[in-house]
């Protein structure tokens, strides 16, 4: 299932939201240019491995300069495929331009970042072996629907479901919880049996969506209140 829209409103224009979704695209559209050869060497060299910083032993072998961690935010802005880019980007586009408007451009810019890094760590330290490059901006965009999960929950998320022309609109809590059980269930299913799961960042995915819903209210703009459409009210004494 894909949300479609939502139906809160926005008050301010989303500088941040477009722009972040421009400056993904065109990286995306450079790598698109590359020989395989130099996309693999930007892929290891920008994206998050693991082993970079869980195994400092091996990161040396293969030539990894030491305590160098721009990859905990250079890896957010690389994807590994068009479905992959676009999948992210219209999540940000559905709830990032709501919780920018809560925030405004500079703290939503610090809280997406904060949450993509947090994200970020949380994989490192669930898979500290793993010597494949984590890429995406997932794990900061689940920190912003981690945060319109409490700011927004009975919103309206017109969804679509996948392959059928059939559109269902659902409360955003029930969504976005189903999305963080999915995430907890794919994260937690190679325990045990040690099956590999780490083709995606599940648990920088939880990551992410926990340090947003944590966190989000340390970065709101105390003027900016919920609009009217959500039937929220501040209580005032």
């Amino acid at each position: 299932m894909i949300p479609y829209r939502d139906t809160i409103p926005c008050r301010h224009t989303p500088w941040v939201t477009w722009s972040l979704m421009a400056f993904n695209l065109a990286v995306h559209l450079y790598t698109q240019w590359l020989p395989p050869r130099a996309l693999q060497a930007l892929f290891t060299l920008h994206g998050l491995v693991p082993a970079r910083y869980g195994l400092p032993e091996w990161a040396g072998t293969v030539g990894f300069p030491p305590d160098v961690y721009s990859p905990f935010v250079t890896s957010m802005f690389l994807h590994g495929s068009w479905f992959h880019l676009v999948g992210n980007m219209w999540l940000l586009w559905i709830f990032g331009d709501n919780i920018e408007d809560r925030m405004g451009v500079v703290r939503f810019l610090f809280f997406y970042l904060f949450c993509g890094v947090v994200a970020a760590g949380l994989q490192v330290y669930f898979s500290p072996q793993s010597t494949v490059p984590t890429v995406g901006a997932s794990g900061a965009i689940a920190g912003v629907m981690g945060a319109y999960f409490f700011l927004y929950p009975y919103a309206r998320l017109v969804i679509w479901v996948f392959f059928l022309p059939l559109f269902v609109t659902v409360p955003a809590i029930a969504f976005l919880g189903a999305w963080v059980i999915y995430q907890l269930f794919k994260a937690t299913s190679g325990f045990g049996s040690h099956a590999p799961y780490a083709d995606v960042a599940w648990w920088g995915h939880l990551g992410g969506f926990i340090t947003g819903a944590l966190l989000h209210r340390l970065f709101l703009l105390p003027e900016r209140e919920p609009p009217e459409e959500t039937g929220l009210r501040r209580v005032r004494p």
